[in-house]
This record gives structure tokens, sequence and C-alpha cells, in this order.
């Protein structure tokens, strides 16, 4: 369409060159790669730590997912196996299970026997083991949260450094380009090392909501088991009703 509007132009107007106005307005033009190459060795650094944050929002992501998945009629089939005393089938069901609701009331059913108190102790040691491994790698994203903007920031001073150092040593013969490489990377920086921030927090804060749901429906299957542990078994309390 440039082509066709410089055609239609009168000839005595200046005597534009059209192959120089599309090749100066192709040169206008620049993609994400050359922006970011502007940056500097620092964008190198907030590319590795997107890179691991991404790994580290998926990874746990689809971690905690699965952990969340499990059948809504597992605590009613528990109760029933140990009401009939099937404690090996009971353990099997908990296995059959990779969750860490399945290990709790499994780690719970090994201790069948012992003092409430004593199993009590033992399912919630369990649950701040599998807590602790769930939330394991987070620290890293809340890092890169708050690292990644820094990182930007040092770039924005370091390239502003750099353009008054360039207009310092050309003296009198200031020229923009001078000032463009080092205002470039403080620009570009600045941009990378805040997306790079914003992604990491978004995805700590939503990975910390999903575990401390999560962490919710532990706390509830164990009172849920330790409960279970407090019913009497199948027949007992007719028989106690039978001697009353």
């Amino acid at each position: 369409m440039l082509t066709t509007f410089l055609q239609a132009l009168p000839e005595g107007i200046g005597q534009v060159d059209a192959a120089a106005l599309l090749q100066e307005s192709q040169e206008k033009t620049f993609s994400i790669i050359d922006l970011a190459v502007k940056g500097g060795w620092l964008m190198i650094v907030l590319l590795i730590l997107s890179i691991i944050a991404i790994y580290i929002f998926g990874k746990k992501w689809w971690m905690i997912r699965k952990a969340g998945q499990i059948d809504k009629n597992f605590m009613n089939e528990i109760r029933d196996l140990i009401h009939e005393g099937k404690i090996k089938t009971a353990l099997d069901l908990c296995q059959k299970y990779d969750s860490p609701v399945a290990r709790l009331v499994e780690k719970g059913i090994e201790r069948i026997g012992r003092p409430l108190p004593d199993i009590q102790a033992a399912v919630e040691n369990m649950g701040n083991v599998e807590v602790a491994r769930l939330e394991k790698g987070l620290p890293m994203l809340a890092t890169i949260s708050g690292g990644a903007p820094m990182i930007g920031f040092l770039g924005t001073v370091t390239g502003m450094i750099r353009a008054f150092f360039n207009m310092a040593n050309a003296g009198n013969n200031i020229d923009v380009a001078l000032l463009s490489g080092g205002i470039y990377e403080a620009m570009v920086t600045t941009v990378g090392g805040l997306f790079v921030g914003i992604i990491a927090y978004f995805g700590y804060n939503f990975l910390s909501s999903r575990i401390s749901n999560l962490v919710f429906k532990m706390e509830n299957v164990t009172i849920d088991f330790m409960d279970l542990l407090h019913e009497p078994a199948e027949g007992e309390d007719f028989d106690n009703a039978q001697k009353a």
C-alpha cells in the first residue's frame, strides 16, 4: 500500500524515493528478541530465572493437583473396613491412592492398637512431612518474584551509567546514537525484571492458596480418622445396650 501511495504522488514533490522510505519503515520495526538483545547480559539472567519459575510452577501445580484427587467415599470405605477388622485391606486401599490424605490415614492405621494420643501424634507428624514436601520449591519461586525486579532495576542503573559515560566521552559531539544503547538497556531490563517478577509472584500466591486448601482437607481427614477410632466396632453398641 505504501508503494502504491508513493506512485500516486505528483512527480514534482521533492522527488521522493519510494525504496528509501520503504527501507526506513522496515528499520523502525523490531521483534521481542531484538528488544531483549538490547537489554544486555542481564536479560540472560532474567531468562534463566523465568525458565526456573515456569518449571517450578508447572511441577508443583501438577503435584498439588494430583495430591487433591481422591475418592469421596474413601473415608467411608476405611470406616467400614476398620469396623469389620480388615486392617490389611484398609492399608491396601490407602496404598492404592498416591496422595497425602491416603498416607495420613495409612500412618494412623499402622498405629492402631496404641494409645490414641500416640496415633494422633503420628498422623500429625506425617501431615507435617507431606506439607513440607508440597511446599518444597516455593521459597525459590518467592525469591524470583522479589529478585527479578531488583535485577531489572540493576540493569536500569547500569544502562543509564553507560549512557552518561558515552555522553561524557563524546564531549561536544553528542549524538543520540551514543545514548540509545544505554537507555535501551535501562528500559528493557526494567520491563524484563518486572515481567518475570509478576509471573513468579502470581504463581507463588496461586500455589500457596492451593496448598492451603489441601492442608485444610488433610486436617479434616485427621479429625474424621480420630473420630473413627472413637467409634464402637460393629455390634459393640448393640451388645452394650443389651447389657444395660
